[in-house]
């Protein structure tokens, strides 16, 4: 029959295809014998299938039987995983690792990855399938190290930079020095099989350098920083050193981060202001001020204007050399050059000058910043002035808090309770009261405490009318008058005999229910008239 009929060989030839699954041959025998030729276009769809699952059976064979003897942890050490052998790169921190068999995997993959395997399908595989699997996310690595493995399949810049980013988010820092430095270097994307290089593998390098940078791998920043140099066409970014930089600096490195900045100058790339503020802020660190000063004038002699970022350090870097003069000095330079001053500009000043008790050149400093109009909107001076109720200059603090206001610049809630707890303290009620009403004018409210305790101020100075007062313009302002408030102007009426008044605080308690019983509402009574009966008998 074989030499009779050609469609028996290719039957025949199926026994030596599938020796260990007569399955195969019986499911399709049927159709063999009715449309041979049908069959033949099946039977090579079949095989490609076919090849597909034996690819993937050895794509994730050695790595279930690790992960079966995996136990199911929150978090596993990447020296002790057991996948490690198999799998050359450690699991994410926190491992989304459970109990899987071969059965799931391959289910899996032969749903959702089907052939023939491109960029874009295996993209959306890993992003909208494999990434969302908690079973399978920690396999994603493999997968792309597998799929570089067909011959007729390329990485494009898309799956590497969602690689590059996956890894590094979730840590995986082996793994990514492996992508970097060996995958995208042999195995190049398809863009760059012209003249011209990837236009995006600077962006994914970069990225991949500041993770090294955040976690302190600064030698393998370095390796991907000169492997980036190899791949791109012309000089590389000023971003990219700049990350580099700051990473050295940031890990106390100063001697390395010089020498990446003399390589920038060697490249021919021109530093930007965050270059060398980034190399000053290293100086100051280092208690280098005199070198820090030197990169200024270098930078201003290299065309680059400082920012307001620049002068804050070397303002810090005075400050911290006890060179206190220095500093002021250059904060009235960055005015005269036109650079804003910015809140923290003012706190570096203020506040540094108050902590070694220079309290008055911090008032007259803040108020020279007021008169000339540049002092930043939201800045805090509750710590000058609490400096300045401390050490009993209560004066001195209200004619700070009234030049800010002069000059539209009102101070926040905290300077202002600060201010009337000290003005409280030494007994200048009057100016609490006046103050007290600026506030509740312009919005700004006190709490309960404060408010009540300043009421029983003025209710002992028999000022209760003016409590009063404040009491109804705090109310339309928001600040609801509770029991006690009510309970200080009764007791403030009753002192001072005005028992109409009196009657009509105690009515309004009745009417929003802060009395609990009519007891209460007699008690109150009683002393307003009892108040009056002995000024009669009087």
């Amino acid at each position: 029959r074989l030499e009779e009929d050609p469609d028996a060989t290719t039957f025949l030839s199926l026994f030596f295809l599938f020796p260990s699954n007569a399955t195969v041959v019986r499911r399709h025998r049927r159709c063999l014998l009715s449309d041979a030729t049908a069959f033949l276009v099946y039977l090579e769809r079949s095989l490609t299938n076919l090849i597909m699952r034996n690819a993937m059976r050895k794509l994730i064979s050695p790595q279930l039987k690790e992960v079966q003897q995996t136990p199911p942890v929150g978090i596993i050490a990447s020296s002790s995983a057991p996948m490690l052998e198999a799998f050359p790169t450690p699991l994410p921190t926190i491992s989304l690792i459970s109990s899987t068999t071969q059965p799931q995997l391959l289910a899996f993959l032969t749903t959702h990855l089907r052939p023939p395997i491109t960029p874009q399908t295996l993209l959306h595989f890993l992003k909208n399938k494999l990434h969302y699997n908690p079973k399978f996310t920690p396999l994603d690595f493999h997968i792309f190290q597998w799929a570089s493995t067909i011959d007729s399949y390329r990485h494009d810049h898309n799956i590497y930079e969602w690689m590059v980013r996956t890894l590094a988010i979730s840590d995986r820092f082996d793994a990514l020095r492996l992508v970097l430095l060996e995958s995208m270097p042999s195995k190049p994307c398809p863009c760059s099989d012209g003249i011209f290089c990837c236009p995006r593998i600077e962006a994914i390098f970069r990225f991949a350098i500041n993770s090294f940078c955040r976690v302190g791998r600064l030698d393998d920043a370095l390796l991907a920083f000169d492997t980036m140099r190899k791949l791109i066409d012309g000089r590389a970014s000023v971003l990219v050193y700049n990350i580099l930089l700051h990473g050295f600096v940031k890990n106390g490195q100063r001697d390395k981060a010089l020498s990446l900045y003399d390589r920038l100058i060697n490249d021919r790339v021109m530093p930007d202001v965050f270059t060398f503020n980034i190399l000053i802020s290293g100086y100051c660190k280092s208690l280098m001020f005199g070198s820090a000063l030197a990169l200024f004038k270098e930078m201003r002699a290299k065309g680059c204007e400082p920012n307001v970022v620049t002068f804050n350090t070397l303002i810090k870097g005075f400050f911290m050399d006890k060179k206190f003069e220095e500093g002021v000095a250059m904060a009235y330079e960055m005015i005269d050059l036109g650079c804003e001053i910015s809140s923290v500009t003012c706190e570096i000043l203020i506040n540094g000058l108050c902590q070694v008790e220079k309290t008055s050149l911090a008032c007259d400093l803040l108020i020279d910043f007021v008169k000339k109009g540049v002092l930043p909107d939201g800045f805090d001076s509750s710590e000058l002035i609490e400096r300045l109720c401390c050490e009993s200059n209560v004066d001195r603090a209200l004619e700070v808090v009234d030049e800010m206001w002069k000059k539209g610049k009102a101070p926040n809630f905290i300077a202002c309770s600060t201010l009337i707890e000290g003005l409280r303290k030494f007994q200048r009620i009057d100016k609490a009261l006046a103050l007290t009403d600026k506030m509740l004018k312009e919005g700004i409210l006190l709490d309960s405490v404060t408010f009540n305790c300043l009421l029983q101020d003025a209710c002992r100075l028999r000022k209760t009318a003016e409590g009063d007062r404040l009491r109804l313009l705090a109310s339309s302002k928001g600040l609801a008058a509770d029991a006690m408030t009510f309970k200080i102007l009764v007791s403030g009426y009753t002192m001072e005999g005005k028992i109409k008044e009196g009657e009509r605080l105690v009515e309004e308690m009745l009417d929003r229910e802060y009395l609990p019983d009519i007891a209460s509402y007699n008690m109150l009574m009683d002393g307003l008239h009892s108040k009056i009966n002995q000024a009669r008998s009087r």
